[in-house]
């Protein structure tokens, strides 16, 4: 059990069931009545958003979550299958389990995967990703405008904006934070 004082950003709580993370906190000592402490939760499993407020000393669970490093195999009928490197093991999510997450995977790639009660919630993938170009039009020779970008297709079906000279073919490093082009891989 965690109590209020324990709360900091990161934290993992569990709350009906459910697993959040503390994504921002504030100890509040009003002048009249008791101490709480107002917080800013995310849902591990949908996502999404909510505000909390606790009275300070109240006590939370302690969400049963496990990391776990394993190989992304394939997607069949929006379902993407991993394997468990170590015992393999196979697990799948559906794409809204995955969320933007999907966009980064390639085959064969090692990802985090977090489980919640023994089931697959969602995917950590690594902070940069070298993914192909698969469709963009031509660059042309002295075509060189500052700052100037074109939208380019990537081998997993997701699209950024790029530079002109960036051609199909060429291996791009994607930040998976922002999902932006860094730069062209030689």
């Amino acid at each position: 059990m965690y109590s209020t004082p324990d709360f900091r950003k990161n934290l993992k709580i569990e709350i009906n069931g459910e697993p959040f993370v503390i994504v921002d906190f504030l100890h509040v000592k009003p002048g009249k009545g008791g101490a709480f402490v107002r917080t800013t939760l995310k849902s591990l499993i949908t996502g999404n958003v909510l505000e909390r407020t606790f009275r300070s000393g109240e006590k939370v669970d302690k969400p049963d979550l496990e990391e776990k490093i394993m190989q992304y195999l394939y997607q069949s009928e929006g379902q993407y299958h991993f394997m468990d490197s170590e015992t393999y093991d196979q697990s799948f999510m559906t794409e809204d389990q995955l969320g933007e997450s999907r966009n980064y995977l390639q085959e064969n790639v090692e990802v985090t995967v977090l489980f919640h009660n023994g089931k697959p919630i969602g995917v950590e993938v690594p902070i940069f990703v070298e993914l192909r170009v698969v469709a963009t039009e031509p660059g042309v020779k002295g075509d060189t405008a500052g700052g100037a970008t074109k939208p380019a297709t990537l081998e997993t079906g997701m699209t950024v904006q790029v530079p002109l000279f960036v051609n199909e073919g060429d291996v791009l490093k994607i930040d998976t934070r922002t999902g932006k082009y860094i730069e062209r891989v030689r």
